[in-house]
């Protein structure tokens, strides 16, 4: 696809490693921390912004920028987790639905919330392809966050409408209670294995 211009909001290890993964596929990428006024340029600059820090932190950040996303893609990389490490949300909400909600008129779509941060910047394990699946409303924004997923390595799923992310959020929780309250390790990641038919919808 045609290089972007994407700001990274959080410069922790999920930021840092899809920082790298897009520079690579090369597109233009700038990334911000703690610094307020660093985040509000990177918001501002971006084409495409991709929220990368704790699901406790949306709020804060949303007070920051949030007058620069409209009209902008806002990819939602987080997990919905509250300070315990629990599920924050589910079942009749998600936290994605709740950040378009905070944020309007930017196009909410979420994505990498469900891969373990070392295996983001390549999108792979072992040289096979781990699944992304990608949840929004605005088609637009969610074909070029499809096609973003491809560029780092992923296998691209789109994954419907962005109330799919309830589904989405509880499944990176399982992930991470098997990694660890399973004994597993993040040693692993998702693969997405299809026939060539399509089943119609039930």
């Amino acid at each position: 696809m045609a290089k972007k211009r994407i700001g990274i909001l959080g410069d922790g290890n999920v930021g840092g490693a899809l920082a790298r993964g897009l520079k690579r596929a090369g597109h233009d990428v700038r990334s911000a921390g703690n610094e307020k006024a660093a985040v509000r340029d990177a918001a501002k600059w971006a084409e495409v912004v991709i929220m990368a820090v704790p699901f406790t932190a949306i709020d804060d950040v949303v007070r920051n920028v949030g007058d620069l996303l409209t009209g902008k893609t806002v990819i939602d990389a987080t997990n919905a987790l509250d300070k315990d490490r629990n599920l924050a949300l589910g079942f009749t909400t998600s936290g994605a639905e709740e950040l378009q909600k905070k944020i309007p008129r930017a196009r909410v779509v979420k994505a990498f919330n469900t891969v373990f941060a070392q295996w983001m910047e390549s999108g792979r394990i072992g040289g096979e392809p781990l699944a992304a699946f990608v949840a929004g409303d605005d088609q637009e924004a969610k074909r070029t966050t499809l096609d973003l997923t491809r560029d780092i390595g992923f296998e691209p799923v789109d994954a419907g409408p962005l109330r799919n992310a309830r589904l989405l959020e509880p499944m990176a929780y399982f992930v991470i209670q098997l990694a660890y309250g399973q004994g597993m390790g993040p040693g692993f990641g998702l693969k997405l294995v299809k026939t060539e038919s399509r089943q119609p919808a039930p």
